[in-house]
Order: structure tokens, then sequence, then C-alpha cells
């Protein structure tokens, strides 16, 4: 019977490496475990180079809001990682909420969020799946491409 890969082990297939997760912007904690839920504050999309900017439909695509929301929920991650102590302990992703800078009348919020939604599937399988909303917003703090929220159970 073939060994399942944690969840570190996953990110490493996929070519993937956690950032550092960020220290709160304000008056809040990162998560906060009640129960068995972990409740995680929103992250907006940061790469290597800082803060991923930008307004989809305007000076920013689907494709690039797609990477900024696989970006959130890379952040996300790390932050589970270091407050959990392993990834291992998430029994499931319960809940996504994701907005994104959007010019008026952009359709396309749900393919966007996608890029955290199809991460968080490749490195937890089914237990990834999870109840998601994807709202156009008419700004994020910093300027973001995207924010994303989340919520995971964890193991007993």
């Amino acid at each position: 019977m073939p060994t399942l890969l944690s969840p570190e082990e996953k990110l490493a297939a996929l070519g993937l490496t956690l950032p550092a997760p960020p220290a709160p912007g304000g008056n809040y904690v990162s998560s906060k475990q009640a129960g068995t839920l972990v409740y995680l504050s929103g992250v907006i999309s940061t790469g290597p180079d800082g803060v991923l900017t930008g307004t989809a439909g305007a000076d920013r695509t689907v494709e690039e809001g797609y990477a900024a929301a696989r970006a959130c929920a890379l952040m996300h991650l790390a932050v589970l990682q270091r407050d959990l102590g392993s990834l291992g302990r998430i029994a499931e992703v319960v809940g996504v909420n994701g907005y994104v800078n959007a010019a008026p009348g952009f359709p396309d919020s749900p393919a966007v969020i996608n890029g955290a939604s199809d991460l968080l599937v490749a490195v937890f399988g089914e237990a990834g799946r999870h109840v998601r909303a994807a709202v156009g917003v008419s700004a994020l703090p910093r300027n973001a491409l995207v924010e994303v929220q989340m919520t995971v159970r964890v193991k007993d």
C-alpha cells in the first residue's frame, strides 16, 4: 500500500515553499482556534517583491488574479504551519472567502479565487474542498489584487 504524503510533502512535490507568515497589521491575531475550528484573518496577495497589486478587469488579468489568490492560500498555510506546528493537524478546509479588487462589472471573481481553492484541493485532496464566496470589491488594503480569509477544522 502506498504511503500517503503529508501536506508539506505535497507542497514540495508541487515545487512550492511556504512564505514567512506575516505579523498582524493591527490589533488582531492571524489565527484563532475555537474548539476544533481555526479561523484565519484575511491575508492580502503578496509575493517575493511585496504586495501583488492592481485591479482585475482593468490592469490585471484573471490569470494574474488566480496567481495572487494562490499566493494568499500559501500564506494561510504558512500561518497554519506556524500556529499548529504541522499542516498534518488539519482535518479539512471548511470555508474560504475571497475578495478581488475588481473593475466595475468584472464577472470573473470566482475564476480568480479558484487559485486558492485549486491549491487547497491539490494539497489536501477531498479534505481541501470547502464552501466559498468569491466577491469583487472596489478596493483592498494596500491596493492588493486579492484578499482571502479561511476557516479550517483541526483533528482532535
